[in-house]
């Protein structure tokens, strides 16, 4: 990848090369998700936000979220994003657009739709012309409000703060900060029952279910003005759903999703043709689409009879006293009717012509479902029928069908744009996407010396083995001219304790390696302590393994302790109580432990150790922190491997919330050779310190690990800090949220600062028997192995 940054990111200092990399790293996710057209945009918008002048966090967040939101709703939605970005700019600051930025992935996943995020944007515009102070708060709890609200709930909800509080600055602020009842009752009563983005997954899983084939579904919002929404369609082989529903008369919202799912589907299933709509009325094609549901649902619940059921009692449940959808037209209750007469072979209905028309549609369905021109006739027929016996309604009233489970039937209707001519859609075509292709030697050799250049190649080739040069210099051509992989950026939420919630996607952690240096200096590590590698050797021979433990005293157990059921005869023979424990337990002793080392590298570890001043001679010679930090990981790396538990050795600085870098010295599945060696040689320190990202990303290290017991060691110097967190308190907040969160997933983690004033925070971070504080630094190599034997053991 060799995209020159510079022609779209001018507000960056030519030497901040460590903010190109991150720029590289999320490059790098966006060619994945994005085709060619979609990566143009996504620079293009690199090129917007700088010209804005509103600094380079806008810039950063915007490069690292937008792959994000990509993955949720498709890469069409970049412009918008950035026009909306633009406008917004006039409005509010940029430290408010940076936030609604950072919020973007969280709100597409939550809307789950590029139509219905516009309309998010959409409203964020309205919002800054109305309560433009109740932006930043309402991004703060933007989580929590699309956890329970839809976006036309949200827009009433903010509708309804801007015009109470439009001129109370105060009053605003602590509305859209849901800090008064008011804000909280508006948001209890725009509520809805069933969220559909909550139970997408499951109704994926029940259509597949069904009918061994995958459905699109895509959520809609039309519930602006009521609550009510839009109807069900399919459009363009998706199906388009409300994104929540009430209950409705006694039926919850996840069987009207089932019902709605499985209507839908049955059309795309069982629909072969489409029906022409020539020389038809508007009340004539409303009589046909009755049959053509009923057809379709016939054939579905013949093959699935519970299907049947499921939506059968929407046309037996009786009307609520407040229904939104009121009494139906005398027409549209005898349409219903008949449709449960042809659903219900044993309800009859008092009509006696609508009995006689479901009976002869359900006959025509039995012979032959598939028959041209069943639902157009039987439609026709019921029309005439209706005009007979019934006043036919305006279409207005017609087309406000009061079962909310079916769709509008666009679907089957033959107008120009036929849908059975059209394909389905996706946001990314294959033919798009890169794709890796091993080729042999010959093909590699015979395209090595191409002039043609692809930033965005549509074919990756791979040798099986690494190519050497022709020159035995035990060097490989990638070794010679390759470079390090990109890292993938792994985002982690970020606690706010003001506000009392995550910030979701807020840090990104980048996997980086630093460079290579002599492995024998973590040879002579050991000579150089060697009074403590003999200690830790007593440790070794103590924590190893011991196979099989034979333990007694137990009441059950796998053998009879002979001695201690003589004793319990003896004090039968006597009288007494016996003592019932006369059983052995054998256990099998083994160490199932993995644990990560994780090292804090920040620009304070480069610190000299000693009396010596700087400036004075002498100075250069005396240890430094991160000096102490590499002695003691290497003495615990060498016993730890000893010993033959899973570890790893990892360290991390931070230069901003967008650029938490992660250095992996030693992975699980590597030994303690050369090549780790030779990283944990070279390790340096620089940039800051922001802790809960590191642990988080840490632990995820950790969960990939099947072992019973999950550690986390972490040495570091000095409280969690970073350049852009003013408020000393935000990040040791979030590094104990991060140390609750490793903890519900079973990730236990352990402190040892070299901080002599890491009493005021050490304790609320990690618990106040989950630290140590070394006072004296240079015995740091000599507490670490102690330590991890203490926990360990």
């Amino acid at each position: 990848m060799s995209v020159d940054f510079s022609e779209y990111v001018t507000c960056l200092n030519d030497e901040d090369h460590e903010h190109v990399e991150a720029l590289e790293t999320s490059y790098h996710e966006a060619q994945r998700v994005m085709s060619p057209r979609g990566l143009q945009n996504y620079l293009e918008g690199m090129r917007a936000f700088c010209t804005l002048g509103r600094g380079q966090d806008l810039v950063l967040t915007y490069v690292q979220e937008i792959p994000g939101v990509v993955k949720e709703v498709g890469e069409d939605i970049i412009p918008d994003v950035v026009e909306a970005m633009m406008k917004l700019s006039s409005h509010t600051s940029g430290s408010v657009i940076t936030l609604i930025v950072a919020n973007l992935p969280m709100a597409a996943q939550r809307l789950g739709d590029a139509e219905v995020l516009r309309g998010f944007l959409k409203l964020l515009h309205q919002m800054t012309g109305k309560a433009p102070r109740g932006l930043r708060p309402m991004m703060e709890n933007l989580d929590e409000l699309l956890s329970k609200l839809t976006l036309g709930g949200l827009r009433r909800w903010v509708m309804f703060g801007a015009q109470a509080h439009q001129r109370d600055l105060d009053g605003q602020l602590a509305y859209f900060a849901l800090k008064t009842e008011s804000s909280k009752a508006i948001l209890k009563s725009e509520r809805r029952g069933t969220l559909f983005v909550n139970n997408q997954r499951k109704l994926n899983f029940y259509l597949r279910a069904l009918w061994a084939r995958s459905f699109y579904m895509r959520p809609t919002a039309g519930d602006f003005e009521s609550r009510q929404g839009i109807r069900p369609y399919i459009e363009n082989f998706q199906i388009h759903v409300p994104d929540a529903f009430d209950p409705f008369r006694g039926i919850d919202g996840m069987d009207l999703y089932r019902a709605t799912a499985a209507h839908c589907a049955a059309h795309m299933v069982y629909t072969r043709d489409p029906i022409s709509a020539e020389q038809l009325s508007q009340a004539q094609m409303r009589m046909i689409e009755l049959f053509e549901d009923a057809r379709v649902e016939y054939l579905a619940y013949s093959e699935f009879p519970g299907l049947r059921k499921l939506w059968l009692q929407f046309f037996t449940s009786e009307p609520d006293k407040d229904d939104a959808y009121g009494k139906p037209h005398e027409t549209m209750d005898l349409m219903m009717r008949a449709t449960r007469a042809i659903m219900d072979r044993e309800y009859r209905d008092e009509i006696q012509a609508i009995n006689e028309i479901a009976d002869d549609f359900v006959a025509k369905l039995e012979e032959d479902p598939y028959a041209p021109r069943l639902s157009w006739m039987a439609g026709v027929d019921f029309y005439n029928k209706m005009v007979e016996i019934a006043k036919i309604p305006s279409v207005r009233i017609l087309s406000e069908w009061p079962i909310p489970y079916r769709d509008d039937n666009r679907y089957f209707w033959d107008f120009s744009e036929n849908m059975f001519e059209t394909q389905g859609v996706d946001y990314l075509p294959s033919s798009q996407q890169t794709v890796r292709k091993n080729v042999s030697l010959m093909e590699f050799v015979n395209e090595i010396d191409s002039e043609m250049k692809d930033d965005n190649p549509q074919e990756v080739w791979v040798l099986d083995t690494e190519l050497f040069p022709y020159e035995d210099m035990g060097i490989s051509y990638n070794e010679m001219e390759g470079v390090e992989p990109v890292s993938d950026p792994y985002h982690y939420s970020e606690w706010d304790y003001h506000v009392q919630l995550s910030r979701p996607d807020w840090a990104t952690v980048l996997e980086r390696k630093q460079g290579r240096g002599d492995p024998d200096v973590m040879d002579e590590i050991l000579t150089k302590h060697k009074p403590v590698a003999s200690r830790i050797r007593h440790i070794i021979d103590a924590l190893q393994p011991q196979g099989i433990v034979r333990r007694r005293g137990y009441e059950e157990g796998e053998e009879l302790d002979l001695n201690a059921a003589v004793r319990a005869m003896i004090d039968i023979r006597r009288g007494i109580m016996p003592d019932p424990r006369i059983n052995i337990r054998i256990t099998r002793h083994i160490r199932d432990l993995s644990i990560v080392l994780l090292l804090d590298l920040s620009e304070s570890t480069n610190d000299k150790i000693g009396d010596i001043a700087e400036g004075e001679e002498g100075y250069e010679d005396q240890p430094s922190i991160l000096d102490l930090t590499r002695e003691s990981a290497g003495l615990l790396a060498w016993a730890i491997d000893s010993i033959g538990d899973n570890y790893a050795v990892h360290g991390f600085a931070s230069d901003g919330r967008h650029d938490v870098q992660y250095y992996r010295f030693k992975d699980f599945d590597q030994h303690y050779d050369e090549e780790a060696k030779s990283r944990m040689a070279g390790m340096k320190g620089n940039l800051s310190t922001r802790m809960g990202a590191a642990l988080r990303h840490a632990g995820w290290h950790l969960t990939q690990q099947n072992a019973q017991k999950r550690l986390v060691l972490l040495v570091t110097d000095g409280e969690p800090a970073d350049i852009d967190e003013r408020d000393p308190q935000y990040l040791r907040h979030d590094a104990k949220k991060a140390v609750e969160d490793l903890a519900m997933q079973g990730v236990y983690t352990y402190c040892l600062t070299l901080d002599p004033n890491a009493d005021r925070y050490v304790a609320r971070i990690f618990g106040e028997n989950n630290y140590s504080i070394v006072d004296d630094v240079e015995r740091l190599p000599e507490r670490l192995p102690n330590v991890f034997a203490a926990l360990t053991g």
